[in-house]
């Protein structure tokens, strides 16, 4: 969506191509946690719709509704009429919050430090996560844990303490140079984003997807302080801010230097190929932002595109693969990694059941909705258990977090990984 739509101005036929078919129904988490039409895009759809007919306004119920849906994009998937149900959540969340149907002082405070401060300043992310890796590394929280100094906490944060992300020493920056170059003649010049919570929790992720560039011929460029997406902030009602966010990143990666724009966050990249949209109505950025959805690529969609070596080092390992909804339901990218997997000697894949089946992390609703979210997460943890994997691949920090937790709840010996980390390691092997 662009900043300033509404429900109200929006192209009319976007919400007439739902025919209420009924056929993402099955596919939709909350609808088959609850039986409930208006917990499914259909009954959404059909609220939306009596807004933009003036039949309804947006109400804290409206609000809360949008609110409680994941946003995970697998009714996209099942729909024949192809409905962009992403813009129209986008832009019914972008109403309730230009009308304040859900606002309080406590969420206002909490939007803006987390929305508009954190989330839109890196150095500040950075810093405040430096001090969550000291409150780690020193034993502090190992300590306010076995002193059980977690039930001091309000019960809001007492039932996030346990989700808090596990701070890694060195940034992206310190793990990775500005510009490296690929051992032979580059046959690529490519943009690596290193993301926000990616930046954090999983900037060794982000150094083996720089490794597995450069095992390919590409040119890596990875400026050091690089601005949030915006992917966050349209997610969650506010396309002001996301335009900015997408501005700036534009401006520091000039598309047309690039062959490719790299993501290795589901999240992030379903997001990132929309800024073409975003800022259409923009006569300063819209070309450019064009051609941005253009370069910008999933790291597997990328390796694939290329044809990337097939690596003859072996990681002996059973695995298993959770689809992030972002990558296979809002970017259609299903085949590419396991192909990836596939190519690795030594890695058994074992298919998970509803591999595609949201594992409730969704952004930030695990915080928002931690009751449906931890359904869904025991759901997913049982399913892979069922494979008697070791090791679980899933391609978003959101989904990687969550899983982690989850698995750790019922002290299972299971670990998540990337597949492009597992590809890295494969490669790293060849030279042992």
């Amino acid at each position: 969506m662009s900043p300033g739509e509404t429900l109200a101005s929006l192209d009319y036929s976007i919400l007439q191509q739902c025919m209420h078919c009924g056929m993402c129904l099955p596919t939709c988490p909350t609808y088959d946690a609850t039986k409930n039409e208006q917990h499914s895009p259909r009954g959404r759809i059909s609220l939306m719709r009596a807004i933009a007919d003036g039949q309804l306004t947006p109400t804290r119920a409206f609000g809360e509704e949008m609110s409680y849906c994941l946003g995970c994009l697998a009714c996209e998937t099942a729909c024949p009429a192809g409905v962009d149900y992403a813009h129209l959540l986008e832009t019914a969340r972008a109403d309730v919050e230009r009308v304040g149907a859900l606002s309080s002082p406590r969420r206002a405070v909490v939007r803006f430090f987390t929305l508009r401060l954190l989330f839109t300043r890196p150095r500040i992310l950075r810093f405040l996560g430096r001090l969550l890796w000291l409150y780690q590394a020193s034993g502090a929280q190992a300590l306010f844990r076995t002193l059980g100094l977690v039930r001091l906490l309000p019960g809001r944060l007492r039932e996030l303490e346990p989700m808090t992300p596990r701070i890694l020493p060195k940034y992206s920056h310190q793990l990775i140079s500005p510009v490296e170059m690929p051992r032979e003649k580059p046959r690529y010049r490519v943009a690596l984003l290193t993301g926000c919570i990616q930046d954090l929790a999983f900037s060794d992720v982000n150094r083996d997807t720089a490794d597995v560039l450069l095992a390919n011929g590409c040119e890596v460029v990875t400026p050091p302080v690089q601005p949030c997406c915006g992917s966050l902030h349209a997610h969650n009602g506010d396309p002001a801010t996301a335009a900015e966010m997408a501005r700036r990143l534009i401006d520091l990666f000039d598309p047309a230097s690039f062959d490719a724009i790299i993501t290795n966050a589901a999240g992030c990249g379903s997001h990132l190929t929309n800024y073409g949209r975003l800022l259409g109505s923009d006569p300063v950025y819209a070309a450019r932002a064009g051609e941005w959805d253009r370069k910008v690529k999933d790291i597997h969609e990328w390796l694939i595109e290329v044809g990337f070596r097939a690596p003859k080092g072996e990681v002996r390992e059973r695995v298993t693969y959770h689809e992030a909804c972002h990558l296979c339901h809002g970017q259609k990218i299903t085949k590419q990694p396991r192909e990836i997997l596939c190519s690795i000697p030594g890695l058994e894949l074992i298919e998970l059941p509803e591999s595609t089946w949201c594992c409730g992390s969704a952004g930030v609703y695990n915080i928002t909705q931690p009751e449906t979210a931890a359904m869904l997460q025991k759901r997913k943890v049982a399913h892979i258990l069922s494979t008697r994997a070791r090791v679980v691949a899933t391609s978003n920090p959101g989904c990687h977090l969550q899983i982690s937790n989850g698995l750790g709840q019922v002290h299972a010996a299971v670990r998540v990984d990337q597949p492009v980390s597992l590809l890295a390691r494969a490669y790293r092997e060849e030279k042992v």
